[in-house]
C-alpha cells in the first residue's frame, strides 16, 4: 500500500498547528503536508519536523490574502511582481523546511480569459524555472468548482496538456481523487493515464470529504491501483475529520 502523508491543515486540529507533527507521527504517520506554513518562521517548523522523525510532502505557495478569499494570484498578469516575491518566500520555506514539491496555486480567474492563461503559463514557468535550480518540484492541482467556484485550474486535461506543452522537467501534477472524482469521475483510468505526468497524489472520501472508506468510491482499491502503477510518492490526506481524528484511524490499519 502506499505511504501516506498526514494533512495537518484538516487533520489534528484537536492541536495547536505545532503540536500535530508530533500528533500525526504519534498516529503512525511516516510524512505530513499543510496547507501553508508561513505563520511561523521556517526553522521552527523544520524542528518540529524532524523532532517527530517525519518527512515533508509539500506545502502550497503563497496564495495572495488567503482570508479575504483570495486562492492564488498566479492568473492575474497585474501582479506578476507579487507572485515573484510568493516565489522566493516559498522556496526559502521549502529549503528550510526539506520540501521536494511546492504546489502553485491559480487563482480565482475565467480559464478562457487569455490574459489569465498567459499570466499562469508565464508564472508556471517562472516559478519551475527558479524551483529547479534548487532541486524543488512545482506541482498544479486542478480543484472542484464546487469547493471552490471559479477556480481557474478546474479540468484535469487542460492540466496535463499544459504540463505537455511546457514539458519542463521541474512542473508535475499534483493528482487529487477528491477533486477527480468530483470533476471528471473515471478515477482509476485517470490515475492510469496521467501517473507519467503525476509527482503527488491526495485522498478523501466523496462526497463528505471525509476519512477514506466512507464514501461512493472503493478507496483500498484505487490505492492498490497507485501500487499496480508503480505510484512510489506520498498520498497526502486532505480530508476532514468526520470526528476526533485518531478516533477515524481506523481505515488507516487496513491499508
Amino acid at each position: 500500500m502506499p505511504r501516506f502523508a498526514a494533512n495537518l491543515s484538516m487533520m489534528f486540529n484537536e492541536h495547536d498547528f505545532l503540536d500535530r507533527f508530533q500528533a500525526a507521527a504519534d498516529a503512525g504517520f511516516e510524512a505530513v503536508e499543510y496547507l501553508f506554513p508561513y505563520d511561523h518562521p521556517a526553522d521552527v517548523v523544520a524542528a518540529k519536523l524532524s523532532g517527530a522523525g517525519l518527512s515533508q510532502a509539500l506545502f502550497n505557495m503563497p496564495p495572495g490574502d488567503w482570508a479575504a478569499g483570495e486562492r492564488g494570484i498566479a492568473a492575474f498578469p497585474e501582479r506578476s511582481r507579487e507572485f515573484c516575491q510568493s516565489v522566493d518566500k516559498a522556496l526559502d520555506y521549502a529549503q528550510v523546511i526539506g520540501s521536494p514539491l511546492l504546489h502553485m496555486m491559480a487563482g480565482l480567474a475565467k480559464a478562457d480569459d487569455a490574459a489569465a492563461v498567459a499570466a499562469y503559463r508565464d508564472a508556471l514557468l517562472f516559478a519551475a524555472d527558479a524551483a529547479g535550480k534548487k532541486g524543488i518540484t512545482i506541482v498544479i492541482e486542478p480543484i472542484n468548482g464546487r469547493d471552490m467556484p471559479g477556480y481557474f485550474l478546474n479540468d484535469f486535461d487542460w492540466a496535463a496538456n499544459l504540463i505537455k506543452e511546457l514539458a519542463h522537467p521541474h512542473v508535475r501534477l499534483q493528482f487529487d481523487i477528491y477533486h477527480r472524482q468530483i470533476m471528471h469521475g473515471d478515477v482509476l483510468k485517470g490515475l492510469e493515464e496521467l501517473m507519467p505526468l503525476t509527482a503527488h497524489v491526495q485522498i478523501a472520501s466523496v462526497p463528505r470529504r471525509n476519512e477514506p472508506g466512507t464514501g461512493e468510491l472503493d478507496d483500498f482499491r484505487i490505492f492498490a491501483a497507485l501500487d499496480e502503477l508503480g505510484y512510489q510518492g506520498y498520498v497526502g490526506c486532505e480530508y476532514r475529520p468526520a470526528g476526533e481524528t485518531v478516533a477515524g484511524l481506523g481505515w488507516l490499519s487496513r491499508t
